[in-house]
């Protein structure tokens, strides 16, 4: 099947099937999966227009609310967290896909500047494994994770919420400032923010994982939805490149990430935080370093 906006050629029953097998390991972790939809976009399917990246924030917008949904079902979204990831991530996505547009077309360029992003985030959740290896003792135990939040405080300076009987407590600008500088990244990248945004908030302000999933699931939401509409918008000033989604195709991965993401987050309380963790930096090494690869052919 051939889909006339990205000149991509498949069946399609891959897109979804792909999808749900992304989403539904990354979804756990808070991610959609979208930054590694995009290297099987590029590097399978020939994909490199800028449009890629509109394209995966379509899929975003498609995929997440099944996740979000199992999270607010569960306890486990924490409100206050996700409005100031929502209203820090926001401007910088939208000064992302202006970059990706005017800067980064050059899409060898473009991977060897994903292959960057995606080892700095391995990294930093590498050292936080390592640091924490004592502390995630008791989260690796059988059986599910009491995972019900209660939030503590909300206000325009702190937010606090406790979580298995610890209490949390972070700055309210210190997550806008952390999550504007992520979301210029991730609006070059196409994926909203949430990949970096969730690893960041584990690493650096040491919050758990069962508690950051659903609000940077919604952050990349809210996100991806102004992203979708600033390529569309611009688009007609680039008659000479694809700017906008490819709708259809989008859709398809939407579809599977959205089965896979809802059973992802139905699932994470079963996985112990360490395993997850050690997931994302499996496949984000792979990822970035197949990306350099390519770079220097």
């Amino acid at each position: 099947m051939l889909f006339p906006i990205s000149g991509v050629t498949v069946d399609p029953w891959i897109p979804p099937l792909v999808a749900f097998v992304i989403s539904f390991f990354t979804s756990m972790g808070g991610i959609s999966g979208a930054f590694l939809l995009l290297p099987f976009q590029m590097s399978v399917l020939g994909y490199t227009h800028p449009s890629v990246s509109s394209t995966n924030q379509l899929y975003n917008i498609v995929a997440i609310p099944s996740g979000v949904y199992r999270y607010c079902k569960e306890g486990r979204m924490v409100w206050p967290l996700t409005w100031a990831v929502v209203l820090g991530t926001l401007p910088g996505v939208l000064i992302g896909a202006f970059v990706r547009v005017t800067g980064l077309r050059d899409p060898r360029n473009f991977k060897l500047f994903a292959a960057a992003v995606i080892f700095y985030i391995a990294g930093k959740m590498v050292k936080d494994l390592l640091k924490r290896q004592a502390a995630t003792k008791s989260a690796a135990k059988s059986g599910p994770v009491d995972a019900t939040v209660t939030v503590t405080q909300r206000d325009f300076k702190r937010i606090g919420y406790t979580f298995q009987g610890t209490q949390y407590d972070v700055s309210v600008m210190g997550i806008m400032i952390l999550c504007f500088v992520v979301g210029i990244i991730g609006g070059i990248y196409g994926i909203g923010g949430g990949a970096i945004i969730a690893p960041f908030l584990v690493t650096f302000f040491g919050l758990p994982v069962y508690t950051v999933a659903g609000a940077a699931l919604m952050g990349t939401f809210v996100t991806s939805v102004a992203g979708v509409a600033f390529y569309t918008a611009i688009s007609p000033l680039y008659p000479q490149m694809s700017v906008a989604p490819d709708w259809l195709l989008g859709v398809l991965f939407g579809l599977g990430g959205m089965a896979g993401m809802y059973l992802g987050a139905r699932c994470q309380k079963f996985v112990p935080a360490k395993a997850i963790k050690w997931m994302l930096v499996v496949i984000m090494f792979g990822t970035a370093s197949k990306y350099v690869v390519e770079f220097f052919k």
